[in-house]
């Protein structure tokens, strides 16, 4: 898989950061064993990561309309190109210009999120909770970003991860074929809660992902995670 340095195109919000976060990988990992089922379900995941955002194929307009009524149930949907989207949190009227730098993947995760989490992803949303930046971060962009931080952390674009995280989540990924959406919502709660505990800004997202990135990394490194379940940061979902 080919995955973009810049993540959401010409006016790209979050420049720079994975280049300078790239995984280290340790050679002693790299031949561990496979069951056929995680194999199976790590092949599905990377064919998903495959599959750009294409905004004439009526599936993936589909999608984008439904995370609108998901996000926003009682305002009448406008179109897939309009001022709108912005409220979402997207940087133009086109969300496809957005999803270039990391796929359909990332459109699935929010959706998963609106749909599996619904009083989490609107909490987050509308920036419910805690005190608040005057110039907070665009809700869809920073989604798009933890979902590439997490293909580049868990080393998915190799035949198989080859960093300690990546391989421990393969047993969660054999534990349950959601794993990375459940692990996507679990992330994009632990960036909102580094952001408020960091009294972030907007200029400050970068650092923000970086601290949420380590925490992970440190918690999917754990030896007694053997379902999302047992994540500490699983509870963030619920509060």
């Amino acid at each position: 898989m080919v995955v973009a340095n810049a993540m959401v195109g010409p006016r790209s919000w979050v420049g720079g950061l994975f280049n300078r976060s790239s995984n280290k990988r340790n050679e002693k990992f790299i031949d561990y064993p496979l069951c056929p089922l995680q194999e199976q379900r790590l092949q599905r995941l990377q064919e998903r990561l495959q599959v750009p955002f294409e905004e004439t194929r009526p599936d993936h307009q589909e999608a984008l309309r439904a995370l609108w009524h998901a996000a926003f149930p009682n305002i009448a949907f406008k179109g897939l190109i309009s001022e709108q989207w912005k409220e979402m949190g997207w940087q133009g009227p086109n969300p496809s210009t957005d999803f270039r730098g990391c796929g359909l993947i990332s459109l699935e995760n929010l959706l998963f999120f609106s749909r599996t989490y619904p009083a989490s992803f609107h909490r987050l949303l509308f920036k419910q909770g805690g005190k608040r930046a005057a110039w907070e971060y665009p809700f869809a962009v920073a989604g798009i970003n933890v979902s590439f931080m997490l293909i580049q952390m868990l080393d998915l674009s190799s035949v198989k991860p080859r960093c300690l995280p990546g391989i421990n989540f393969i047993k969660l990924l054999g534990d349950d074929e959601k794993a990375f959406d459940e692990l996507y919502c679990i992330a994009f709660e632990m960036m909102d809660a580094q952001w408020l505990a960091m009294n972030a800004s907007y200029m400050d997202f970068n650092e923000v992902l970086q601290v949420t990135r380590t925490q992970l990394e440190r918690e999917l490194s754990l030896e007694d995670i053997n379902s999302i379940q047992d994540l500490p940061a699983y509870n963030l979902l619920y509060q």
